[in-house]
């Protein structure tokens, strides 16, 4: 109980009381320097999942962060298995990262403005068309220099088992030339879901592959780099567990 009382508090302070001005600040800031905007804006989403992660107990384990470039974008691939998830990895990404995210997620009032702000890409998956369109501008963030987190099971898995890949997922790395970057996470879902409305204490692990080129790689090539990355991401999760 405790816990989830902490969490809500810093929820309420700092992301809602603090972070609705400060987004104002920052909607000032990019009319006149957008690229200051974006590392203002991830500083403190970074504060803000660090926080949360904190006060929920996590107890983490980092590995491969020296795989992140710093310098150029990645199309980031993982496996999904909690809402812990972004508050776990995303304090390690190096550059501004937009997330694909279901499209639910932009009728939740200030969650959706920051996400607005970081760019990330709402998806409708009832509307393949739509669909398509976030690929599109998925592609064209990676080319801008933003990094793109993308989970290609498409939906929360509990089990073992990693669910089956989208392919569609991985389609922006290939328009954009952009490489991939797969991650595995493990135990998130031991924080939140499965005792809700509950927050306990957890140990969670994470590891980040080197970075997958492929530009220039055929149809049959990008076929065989999605089977690699589920493969990939799947003997990681056995070995982290």
């Amino acid at each position: 109980m405790l816990r989830l009382i902490l969490v809500l508090l810093w929820i309420l302070v700092v992301f809602v009381i603090i972070g609705v001005p400060y987004l104002l600040v920052l909607l000032i800031v990019g009319l006149f320097s957008p690229a200051l905007k974006d590392r203002l804006t991830q500083r403190f989403i970074v504060l803000v999942c660090g926080g949360i992660t904190f006060l929920s107990g996590e107890k983490i384990e980092v590995s491969g962060v020296e795989n992140i470039p710093a310098d150029r974008p990645v199309l980031f691939i993982s496996n999904h298995r909690s809402f812990y998830d972004i508050f776990s990895a995303y304090r390690y990404f190096k550059t501004n990262t937009a997330c694909l995210a279901k499209i639910e997620w932009r009728r939740i009032p200030v969650l959706s403005w920051w996400m607005m702000m970081l760019h990330c890409i709402f998806l409708d998956r009832k509307n393949s068309r739509a669909g398509l369109k976030c690929i599109i501008k998925a592609a064209e963030e990676l080319r801008n220099g933003r990094s793109i987190w993308i989970c290609p099971e498409g939906t929360r898995s509990h089990s073992d088992e990693l669910l089956p890949f989208h392919e569609g997922s991985f389609r922006a790395a290939f328009q954009s030339g952009a490489p991939i970057l797969p991650f595995t996470m493990t135990h998130t879902d031991d924080l939140f879901e499965k005792h809700m409305p509950w927050v306990k204490a957890a140990r969670v692990r994470i590891h980040f592959e080197p970075p997958i080129e492929v530009k220039d790689l055929s149809r049959t090539e990008q076929k065989e780099i999605i089977t690699q990355v589920r493969d990939l991401i799947q003997q990681r999760y056995n070995e982290l567990v």
